[in-house]
């Protein structure tokens, strides 16, 4: 973990109270894709955690949805605004465990760290596809982000307006694949979870209060052991998850 100064660079809408944000300051403390950061703002008692979407020496690039008074508080800071962030928290992924054909299936605010994701399993010489699912065709972002990379895209909406009609399982193959890497609400997760039909690993969202393991807000059971999703997590093992 490491505290920093970062500056907003770029702050823009996405998709209807869906934002990007691109910050520039110390990234050494980032080390792997399922990541997150800590956000202090102005006012707020307790730090903002957000998924790390991207980053590179010098440059942090965050996708965020407006859901409260805090993200809607990040949504309007201009240009040049100078925030105190905690970076390097949390236990990512494990790239080592992906196969040759990982499956990557990101729902909602859960799609942005599989945007690092895929960048790094294809770094590697992997052929990862990508499973990206909203509830409505207006939500729809990083679709083209993700096509630039030269990867198989599919993207499933509930009310079927773009893609496949349905849930993220429903776009699912049945075989093919060799592990499965995802984030999203908990029950996307539970029925991807009931669906695969490989190992994965599954990266969960909890209420936390310091977002690095101090005040154990975060505890969940597993079959291994209570674990901090700040800490332990926010990725756990298929077969470590109790639901």
């Amino acid at each position: 973990m490491k505290r920093g100064l970062f500056t907003v660079k770029v702050n823009e809408g996405l998709a209807p109270g869906t934002f990007r944000m691109v910050l520039a300051g110390d990234t050494s403390a980032i080390t792997g894709p399922g990541q997150f950061v800590n956000i202090a703002l102005e006012g707020k008692f307790l730090r903002r955690p957000i998924s790390v979407c991207d980053w590179e020496e010098g440059s942090l690039t965050i996708i965020y949805k407006v859901v409260g008074k805090g993200t809607d508080q990040m949504s309007k800071l201009p240009v040049g605004t100078e925030l105190d962030i905690l970076t390097g928290l949390g236990n990512g992924y494990d790239l080592d465990k992906s196969g040759d054909k990982p499956l990557l299936i990101g729902g909602g605010a859960g799609i942005p760290p599989m945007f690092a994701l895929a960048k790094k399993l294809l770094a590697q010489g992997k052929t990862p596809a990508v499973i990206l699912g909203f509830n409505k065709a207006e939500e729809l972002f990083l679709e083209e982000e993700f096509k630039a990379l030269r990867m198989a895209v599919t993207v499933a909406t509930a009310d079927g307006s773009l893609g496949v009609k349905g849930f993220v399982t429903d776009a699912m193959p049945q075989e093919g694949y060799t592990h499965i890497y995802t984030c999203g609400p908990e029950p996307m997760l539970k029925a991807i979870y009931d669906k695969s039909v490989t190992s994965g690993q599954f990266s969960f969202e909890e209420r936390m209060g310091c977002g690095f393991g101090a005040c154990m807000g975060c505890t969940c059971k597993t079959k291994y052991g209570n674990k901090r999703i700040c800490r332990e997590g926010p990725v756990l093992e298929k077969e470590e998850i109790i639901w």
